[in-house]
């Protein structure tokens, strides 16, 4: 068992590699291209797409660079050295979490946006949506911040302490015992529970609102009439729902994981396929992360035109130089 799940290991290992590769330039790219605000997005879904590239790029940068690669693949990296290993693993939670509360801001503001007509005029603003991230991403840091007490140095070589171990009264102590449990609630339970219910009434607001607009404009019987305003209210909740859905279905073996683990005690370890799926569930985790930058190319017109000029932009400029040099 133990050899196939070195095997298992040693996958993974190259799969976060490409995590890396695919991950920074898509991440990078979607925040410039979105920062230019040419794909016809509002000010309001501007900033939480800005936002959840962000949160997403900053958790490759510490989850999958820092710790999946260079910090299992050489140990005697700066990034075992403490306290500078506690500072990674709260980076790592903070950019996390920022990666899941802004998905869950984005959800409701489309909710609002759909379902709440009086509250969206002022709720649906980008200085709203600032207000919103900005408190968001400190709340999500201040939570965070304790974690960087549950560890101690393992080894000292040197005079200098070596890798980072949960306290001996971690998993007894009352307080870090309801420390774990409030983290697992804020994240990912709430947020998980937050946006089925939010995607369930915005799809249960759309399908009265259809109802009632094709009684009025005389389709109860059949008729086939086209309806603009219903078509732009299709194209708007494609992207809400294509992001909720990504994230729900790439963290529903972490979440899995997560409640077996607060419930029972201890983590799936009795067999082979049980030893790896808390490994299978970080990794789909963390593929999460690279996901929304192909979302928006497949539903947003604009955008893929912008990415296709983004790569195309090298080549032309290349070939222009060339001209100039030899004209």
């Amino acid at each position: 068992m133990s050899t196939m799940l070195d095997r298992y290991v040693s996958v993974e290992k190259i799969l976060y590699v490409i995590i890396a590769v695919i991950g920074v330039p898509v991440n990078f790219v979607t925040i410039v291209i979105l920062s230019r605000r040419k794909c016809g997005l509002s000010t309001c879904i501007t900033h939480y797409l800005v936002a959840m590239a962000t949160a997403d790029l900053l958790t490759i940068a510490t989850e999958v660079i820092l710790i999946q690669i260079i910090g299992l693949n050489f140990t005697w990296s700066f990034v075992n050295i403490d306290p500078l290993c506690r500072v990674v693993d709260v980076l790592m939670y903070t950019a996390s979490d920022c990666s899941v509360w802004f998905t869950v801001t984005f959800t409701f503001d489309r909710f609002v946006i759909i379902c709440c007509t009086k509250l969206k005029t002022k709720y649906c603003t980008g200085k709203t949506a600032v207000v919103v991230l900005t408190t968001t991403g400190v709340l999500c840091c201040l939570k965070n911040v304790p974690r960087y007490f549950t560890w101690k140095h393992w080894v000292t070589i040197d005079n200098t302490e070596w890798f980072c171990i949960n306290l001996d009264n971690y998993f007894t102590d009352p307080g870090w015992v309801g420390y774990d449990w409030l983290d697992t609630i804020l994240t990912p339970l709430l947020p998980f529970a937050g946006i089925l219910l939010l995607n369930a009434l915005t799809v249960r607001h759309i399908l009265l609102a259809s109802r009632v607009r094709k009684g009025l404009r005389g389709q109860s019987k059949g008729e086939n009439r086209s309806d603009p305003e219903m078509e732009s209210r299709r194209r708007s909740v494609v992207l809400l729902f294509t992001l909720s859905g990504s994230f729900i279905l790439l963290w529903m073996t972490y979440t899995v994981h997560v409640i077996y683990y607060q419930i029972s005690g201890k983590g799936f370890d009795s067999n082979y396929s049980e030893m790896i799926f808390p490994y299978v569930g970080n990794f789909l985790r963390d593929i999460s992360c690279c996901t929304n930058t192909f979302i928006y190319a497949v539903t947003q017109s604009k955008f893929r035109e912008q990415v296709i000029s983004a790569v195309k932009y090298p080549v032309t400029s290349v070939l222009q130089f060339i001209n100039k040099v030899t004209s």
